[in-house]
Parts: structure tokens; sequence; C-alpha cells
């Protein structure tokens, strides 16, 4: 396993761990289709919520939020909308951003975490469906 796929998972169960502790079930983790991946597909009462997972090591030039710009939200737009069409789910959907910083070791560590919900909309991009 590399390091950038470690760290990445490393991102992603701590998001996964954040999620059910705030009450929601995750749906799908890694769902992917010819548009692209979504990192985590997750749901409580109100929402079905399609989260990016951004892991970055500290002092990063990028952040994570500044990592997922016009077109890796389109990417997000058309896979939830797939989902959707595959699954026809009638909860609200939501996009949201979970910000990881790791050290930069072999077996890095989390030293900060920032979850932005409702971080972006589907305004000025075309549905796929």
């Amino acid at each position: 396993m590399t390091d950038k796929v470690k760290k990445g998972n490393l991102g992603e169960e701590h998001t996964c761990k954040y999620l059910v502790d705030n009450g929601y079930e995750i749906v799908i983790r890694n769902y992917r289709k010819p548009c692209g991946e979504i990192d985590i597909i997750a749901r409580n009462n109100e929402y079905i919520v399609f989260v990016e997972v951004k892991t970055r090591k500290k002092g990063s030039l990028v952040s994570g939020v500044e990592a997922v710009n016009y077109k890796k939200k389109g990417r997000i737009i058309a896979t939830a909308d797939w989902f959707l069409a595959e699954n026809g789910m009638e909860l609200q959907p939501r996009y949201d951003i979970a910000e990881v910083t790791v050290t930069s070791s072999k077996n890095p560590v989390i030293t900060d975490f920032c979850y932005y919900e409702d971080a972006f909309d589907t305004t000025g991009y075309e549905t796929q469906f």
C-alpha cells in the first residue's frame, strides 16, 4: 500500500467514524461510475450526503476545500445523480467536504479535522439524468 493510499484511507476511516458518531449511516464507500467517484455516501433521516474527503499533509499549498474545484464538483454531482437514479432516494441530497490534516510520516497521524456541511450545491451544473 502506497503512502498516498494509506493517508487517504486514514482520512476516510476518520470521516466515517465522525459521521456514524453524529447519527449517520454509511451507505457505501468509494462509489465509482464512469463520470467519477464519491468517497462516502451516508444518510440520516433528512439527507443523503455525498462526502468528498481530502486528506492533506500539514502545510500543503492547497487546502482540501480549495482542492474541490469546479471540475471536481461537476464529477461529484454527476456521480451523485447516477447514484440517485439507480437508488431512487427520496432524501434531500447534500454535498459535504471533509478536510483531514495528517503528519508527513510513513505512519501518518491525524492532526486536524474540519467537516463542512453543505459545502457546495448544484447551481451552475447541468444534471446527467
